[in-house]
């Protein structure tokens, strides 16, 4: 299904619209001139928080739901009577299990194909199928019916929930929202967020990174005393994502210099651990496997949520399960420290990301005033301990709570994109691009245009030429990565400029490369004496990075630096090579030149071109080819010297 036609899918159930007869608190909680406020929502994998800025009362106020409570599971269900949202879904999961739809995030903008996406549809109750371009598909009843919903109609029923919870609040509409997404989410997981949201009914304001809402929370309290700069390092570990990102704070500028992460770690994967745990114990006991029961999956999972929590603060906790499978009790006990053994490598893989980032911002960790813990999972002892540790005993902040710092900050970015609010804190937000941009040129080389951590918004032009005679277009293709074969990376998309005026090959032509204030990329080329002009706003259609090839493409940049670095010195080898042999070519055509040539010179200048093209045609696997070519290209560049001049200055007059 096509953006477009995603963007006009309604939502099951249309809240109700509220009357607006509460005079004196309508218009407390309204902005100026009776418009309704703007709200700021966190759009979890486990839970979602919405938030909003209090105007009357200069402060954000985190709004609790019909439960009371200000966290709302990201659940939705379906049975033969009704849909349920939040707490209402999550309670009846143990006997709906396959109706039950959670982890939506963790599906959105990616493609059904991806072997990620393979790993936990195996935890997943619920039936996901491919659909068209391989989207994947939700499949529930709904009804008595089988029903098949995107991912993005998912995420914009809780949404849809978070909306309600806002206006039964404020006691009037709301259209307009910040959301919140992992700082490592692509553009077009970005755009899948948004169309949720336009399918949710919200004008989606902007898309601002999850941990960057985390530093404006705990910044704002902060500003009085930034007349220094001050860096802030904040470390955001959810339930399905984790984030990290150093931040300068000065007066009112919050700066992000760097971002690091992974868009599929989180608590999930900590109780996975447990459940994988515990069914093997269960197995041993009864000699029954509970693999391929998703009730008693789904049960033993909320034990082991739960048995985690408790485990953030005592050292030993019960699971227990009555009724497990076939009417056999499961009761079993797990310590702090099997939790922590289990998870170890996964715990080991967030502090490899924390050096990644500080090394990327180029700032030592003894530089770093405050290091911030965001999300859920970082209540987790070991990764307060694992923390401690790296950054040699500064202490941790726990002045903000875990939960609600994101829709916190969120909602303070909202107030400042409304026109009218007052009292709304003066800062100014610049955030970046996690991965590096550019295309594709001669050599299958990475021409970086937008270079990993970048601050956003941005626009950049290069100015690149054509490399063959009379081209009429140019393909440009589109890369992210930090690989310097432009083949190693991830292929964005691509597209044809055309039009282009018969020339000798090095014609120019400008490329030019945009990323809003939501991370969404554009890029554009152009020809000048033309005016002949494409562009493409990129959506992923064709692919799209995971989780693991970001990580991997950072990782493989450092372990193959070497090989890069061959591979570059081979390119650019064999481009100086194929420089010399077209200009050789086009002395020997031209008249003016080769009168001035003598015969024996135009013969050596033919028996060079001969052997270049031969080496360049030729034992691409040869030993020491790279060397072969780099010292034929000095030998021609010492022998025809003379003559190059020569061409040049003939060919500055014409």
């Amino acid at each position: 299904m096509s953006q477009k036609l995603l963007c006009k899918l309604q939502p099951l159930f249309s809240p109700e619209t509220v009357d607006g007869n509460h005079g004196r608190r309508l218009k407390e909680r309204m902005g100026k001139n009776g418009k309704g406020c703007a709200i700021g929502i966190d759009l979890g994998t486990t839970y979602s928080c919405v938030a909003v800025w209090l105007e009357q009362h200069g402060r954000v106020e985190i709004i609790h739901n019909d439960q009371g409570n200000k966290i709302t599971p990201s659940f939705v269900a379906f049975t033969d009577d009704q849909r349920l949202i939040g707490d209402a879904a999550k309670n009846q999961a143990a006997t709906n299990p396959e109706n039950t739809v959670f982890d939506a995030k963790r599906l959105i903008g990616r493609k059904y194909s991806e072997p990620i996406i393979k790993n936990d549809m195996m935890l997943w109750p619920f039936k996901v199928i491919a659909g068209d371009n391989d989207k994947p598909m939700i499949v529930v009843k709904y009804h008595g019916k089988e029903k098949h919903l995107f991912v993005e109609e998912i995420s914009s029923m809780v949404l849809t929930k978070m909306r309600e919870i806002a206006e039964a609040y404020l006691e009037s509409p709301v259209k307009n929202a910040v959301i919140t997404v992992p700082a490592y989410f692509n553009d077009s997981q970005r755009k899948a967020t948004i169309d949720a949201g336009v399918i949710a009914g919200l004008n989606v304001m902007r898309i601002i990174n999850e941990p960057t809402a985390a530093a404006i929370a705990y910044g704002l309290d902060k500003r009085t005393n930034c007349k220094k700069k001050r860096n802030i390092f904040i470390f955001d570990l959810g339930g399905g994502t984790f984030d990290v990102s150093l931040l300068t704070i000065k007066g009112k500028e919050f700066k992000v210099q760097a971002t690091a992460g992974n868009t599929h770690l989180g608590g999930e994967d900590f109780d996975s651990r447990m459940v994988e745990y515990f069914v093997e114990e269960f197995r041993r006991k009864s000699k029954l496997d509970i693999s391929e029961n998703p009730k008693a999956l789904r049960r033993l999972r909320s034990a082991c949520e739960r048995a985690k929590r408790t485990l953030s603060w005592t050292t030993c906790t019960t699971v227990e399960v009555d009724c497990l499978f076939q009417g056999i009790d499961f009761c079993s006990s797990i310590t702090r420290s099997r939790f922590e053994e289990l998870n170890m490598d996964l715990f080991e893989e967030c502090m490899e990301t924390v050096d990644r980032c500080l090394n990327d911002a180029k700032i030592d960790k003894c530089k770093v005033h405050d290091v911030v813990l965001v999300g859920g999972s970082s209540r987790i002892p070991k990764v307060k301990e694992l923390l401690d540790d790296f950054f040699k005993g500064k202490s941790l902040c726990k002045s903000i709570n875990p939960d609600e710092a994101v829709a916190y900050g969120a909602a303070v970015q909202a107030a400042l994109l409304s026109k009218g609010i007052k009292n709304v804190p003066d800062l100014v937000l610049y955030d970046v691009t996690p991965l590096s941009l550019g295309i594709c040129i001669k050599g299958d080389i990475m021409s970086v245009v937008i270079p990993r951590n970048t601050t956003i918004p941005v626009k950049k032009t290069y100015c690149y030429t054509t490399s063959a005679d009379n081209q009429s277009s140019v393909l440009i293709e589109v890369y992210e990565g930090e690989r310097a074969r432009a083949s190693d990376n991830n292929l964005l998309g691509s597209f044809d400029l055309f039009g282009l005026p018969p020339a000798p090959r090095g014609h120019p032509f400008d490329v030019c490369f945009a990323i809003d204030e939501n991370g969404i990329l554009c890029v554009s080329a152009k020809e000048k004496t033309t005016g002949s002009k494409n562009e493409i706003t990129i959506t992923n259609d064709k692919g799209r990075l995971s989780a693991h090839e970001i990580k991997k493409f950072i990782q493989e940049a450092e372990s193959f630096r070497a090989e890069d670095k061959k591979f570059l010195r081979k390119a650019n080898a064999m481009n100086s090579l194929n420089d010399y042999i077209y200009k050789m070519k086009k002395a020997l055509k031209n008249d003016y030149i080769n009168s001035k040539l003598s015969s024996e010179e135009k013969e050596k200048i033919s028996s060079a071109i001969t052997k270049a093209t031969s080496l360049l045609d030729g034992g691409n696997n040869k030993p020491g080819e790279i060397e072969v070519l780099e010292d034929y290209a000095k030998e021609l560049k010492i022998m025809f010297e003379p003559i190059v001049g020569k061409i040049d200055l003939f060919f500055s007059f014409y």
